[in-house]
C-alpha cells in the first residue's frame, strides 16, 4: 500500500511550449549536403582550422575561471539533488536518553534508554518529496546546460579575440607603413616650401596627415595590447607567444611617396574557420545549451506546482525506536529490558492563514515566468542566428567591393603623385589620395575581421562547441556523474 500510494504525484503533465518563431530562418539558406554535419553538430576542434588557435582554446578550457565556476556549480547543485533524494528515505541513528523527574509520592522517577531511533520520517503518500526531488533534478540538469553554454561562449570568445588580434596586428603594420610614407611626404613638402616651390597650405596639410597617422599608430598599439590582455583573461594565463597570430613583416626600407602598397588578398577564412550550415530553427531547441537550460528550469517550476498541491493533503510521518530501556543505569543492558516504540502521526491542514494557497499561486506564477524565459531564450537564439546569416550573405560581397576600392585607391594615389611630379596637379591632390587610400585599407582589414567574427558568431548562435555523448541522453545522474537529460 505504501508503494502504491507513494506513486501518487500532483505534478502537472509537462508539455513543451510551442516555439514562438518561424519554421525557417529569414533569407536564402545554403543547402545541406546529404550526410554532412550541421553547424550545431560540428565540434569546436573541427570548426577551428588553425592549429595555434585550437591549442589556445584547449588552454582556455583547462584554465578559464568562469568555466571552472560553472563546473563547480554543477557539483553544488548535484549535492542539493542528493539531499532532496535522501529526504524520501528514513534517517536512522543511535540514540541515548536519560530522564529524572519527581513522582507523585515525593520520590524521583528515572528512565534511561539506548538503541536505534528513526526521527520523524515523512511518508510521501502524496508525492510532495518526489516533486521536490524532480525539481532538484531539473535544476541539476540546468546547471549542466549552463556549463555547456559557458564552454560555447568561451570557445567563441577566444576565437573572436584571436581574430581581432590578427586584424589589429595587420592594421598596425599598415599604419607603420603609412607613417613612414607620410614622413617622406612631409620631408618633401618641407623641402619644396623652403625653396619656394610650394605654399604653406601644402606644408600644413602634410603635417596634419602625418600627425593623424601617428595618432592612428598609437591607437593600433593600444588595441593590440588590449587584445593580448583579453586573451590572457580568457585563457587564464599569459598566452604563449607561439600561439598568437603571426605579425606581418615590415619592408626593409621605408616607402617613398610614390611607392604604393596594394593590399594583399587575405588568407581564405576556411583556413582558420570552417563553414557552418545553419539548419532549421527546430534544431536550436535541442542544441542550444541556453535553451535547454531554460527548459530544465521550466520543468523544475512545473514540479514545484506538484509539491505545492501536495501540501493541501495530510502529512503522514513516522517516529520509531528500538533498543533497551530501564529505570536504572545498572539494569539498562539486562535481559528483558528490550523494547520498541512506534509513533505514527497524520496532520491534515485546516487553517494556515492561506499559506498553502499562496505557495501554490507562487509556484504557478513561477511556471509562467519560466515559460516566458524559455520563449525569450528561443527568440534570442533565432535573432542571433538570423543576424549571423544576414552577415554571411552580405559581408562577403562587402569585402570583395572594398578590395576593388582599395586597389583603385592605390592606383589613384600613384597617378596623383605622378601628375604632381610632372606639374599637372597640386600637392593637395596627392595628400587627398593618400588619405583615402589609408582609410580604404583600414576599412578592408576591418571588413575581413567582421566576416571571420561573423562565422564565429554563427557557430556560437547555433549552439556549437560541445559534443552530444551517451551521457547526455541518460536519465537521473548518479554520484559523480554530470549527465544531461533530454527534454521531456
Amino acid at each position: 500500500m505504501v508503494a502504491v500510494l507513494s506513486a501518487c504525484s500532483f505534478i502537472p503533465t509537462y508539455e513543451r511550449p510551442a516555439a514562438p518563431v518561424d519554421a525557417q530562418f529569414p533569407g536564402p539558406q545554403p543547402a545541406l549536403a546529404t550526410g554532412s554535419q550541421s553547424g550545431a553538430d560540428l565540434a569546436w576542434r573541427e570548426f577551428i582550422g588553425d592549429a595555434r588557435l585550437r591549442q589556445l582554446v584547449e588552454l582556455s578550457l583547462a584554465n578559464n575561471r568562469d568555466l571552472r565556476v560553472a563546473t563547480l556549480n554543477i557539483e553544488q547543485v548535484r549535492a542539493q539533488y542528493q539531499i532532496s533524494r535522501a529526504a524520501q528515505f528514513p534517517s536512522l541513528g543511535v540514540a541515548a536518553t536519560g530522564n529524572r523527574q519527581p513522582d507523585g509520592s515525593g520520590g524521583i522517577r528515572s528512565a534511561y534508554s539506548v538503541g536505534l531511533a528513526m526521527s520523524s520520517w515523512e511518508i510521501d503518500f502524496f508525492g510532495r518529496l518526489g516533486a521536490l526531488k524532480e525539481a532538484a533534478l531539473a535544476q541539476y540538469l540546468a546547471s549542466d546546460e549552463a556549463r555547456k553554454a559557458a564552454q560555447t561562449s568561451l570557445v567563441a570568445g577566444v576565437a573572436s579575440t584571436w581574430l581581432s588580434l590578427q586584424a589589429n596586428q595587420e592594421l598596425l603594420v599598415l599604419t607603420e607603413r603609412t607613417v613612414a610614407t607620410r614622413d617622406d611626404s612631409l620631408r618633401l613638402s618641407k623641402l619644396r616650401f623652403d625653396n619656394g616651390a610650394s605654399s604653406a597650405l601644402d606644408l600644413r596639410q602634410a603635417e596634419s596627415l602625418t600627425a593623424a597617422a601617428q595618432a592612428a599608430l598609437a591607437q593600433q598599439r593600444r588595441l593590440v595590447a588590449q587584445d593580448i590582455n583579453a586573451l590572457t583573461l580568457l585563457v587564464g594565463q599569459a598566452p604563449p607567444a607561439e600561439l598568437l597570430p603571426t605579425r606581418p613583416a615590415m619592408p626593409e626600407q621605408s616607402l617613398s611617396a610614390n611607392e604604393v602598397v596594394v593590399p594583399t588578398a587575405p588568407p581564405p577564412a576556411a583556413a582558420i574557420l570552417r563553414d557552418v550550415p545553419a539548419g532549421l530553427p527546430s534544431d536550436l531547441l535541442t542544441r542550444r545549451a541556453d535553451i535547454r537550460q531554460a527548459e530544465q528550469q521550466l520543468i523544475a517550476a512545473n514540479a514545484n506546482i506538484g509539491a505545492a498541491r501536495a501540501a493541501f493533503f495530510p502529512n503522514i510521518s513516522l517516529t520509531a525506536s528500538a533498543g533497551t530501556a530501564s529505570s536504572s543505569l545498572s539494569g539498562l543492558f539486562k535481559d528483558g529490558s528490550w523494547g520498541f516504540t512506534l509513533a505514527p502521526q497524520a496532520l491534515l491542514p485546516i487553517f494556515d492563514a492561506g499559506r498553502n494557497r499562496a505557495n501554490l499561486d507562487a509556484a504557478r506564477a513561477g511556471r509562467e515566468i519560466a515559460v516566458a524565459q524559455y520563449e525569450k531564450a528561443i527568440q534570442t537564439a533565432f535573432r542571433e542566428v538570423a543576424d549571423a546569416l544576414a552577415g554571411s550573405a552580405t559581408l562577403g560581397e562587402q569585402l570583395s567591393a572594398q578590395q576593388v576600392q582599395a586597389t583603385a585607391e592605390a592606383d589613384r594615389f600613384r597617378l596623383a603623385d605622378l601628375r604632381y611630379r610632372n606639374g599637372v596637379s597640386s600637392f593637395l591632390d596627392v595628400l587627398d589620395a593618400q588619405r583615402s587610400l589609408f582609410s580604404t585599407q583600414q576599412a578592408l582589414a576591418q571588413s575581413r575581421l567582421a566576416l571571420q567574427q561573423n562565422q564565429v558568431a554563427l557557430y556560437k548562435a547555433l549552439g556549437g562547441g560541445w559534443t552530444v555523448t551517451d551521457a547526455d541522453l541518460s536519465v537521473p545522474p548518479k554520484t559523480g556523474q554530470t549527465a544531461a537529460q533530454p527534454a521531456r
